[in-house]
């Protein structure tokens, strides 16, 4: 929990939209390809600014899971504060997730990828 306020901290108070900050994505700075968590730094950002129209210009698919993290987070603070074991944060989910779950998590961050590297897609490029 502490490394994850931490972490957050930082990244908000050092802007990742200035050179010299952050190591470049290294699938980026050899393919000139944007992986799927390229903008996920600029997008961790402007959530800790409070901007959610940028963040989800930075990077849609990590804007969109921050809230998701947060929440499954949040569910994992409140089992712990009942004193509750909790053996994994997956037990904490709804549904049980099943292969086919991963799967369309992998086809989605692929469809992603594929398409913000695609002319028509330049929109979900960072």
């Amino acid at each position: 929990m502490v490394a994850t306020v931490a972490a957050v901290g930082f990244v908000g108070a050092v802007d990742p939209n200035e050179p010299g900050h952050y190591p470049a994505c290294p699938l980026l700075s050899l393919t000139g390809v944007l992986c799927p968590g390229c903008g996920g730094l600029r997008a961790a950002h402007a959530v800790a600014h409070g901007d959610a129209v940028a963040a989800l210009g930075a990077n849609a698919l990590v804007a969109v899971a921050f809230p998701a993290l947060a929440v499954l987070w949040l569910c994992w603070v409140r089992e712990v504060l009942r004193r509750r074991p909790v053996v994994s944060a997956v037990a904490l989910l709804p549904v049980p997730p099943r292969a086919v779950h991963g799967w369309v998590l992998g086809g989605l961050v692929l469809a992603f990828t594929v398409v913000r590297n695609l002319p028509f897609g330049a929109g979900l490029a960072p």
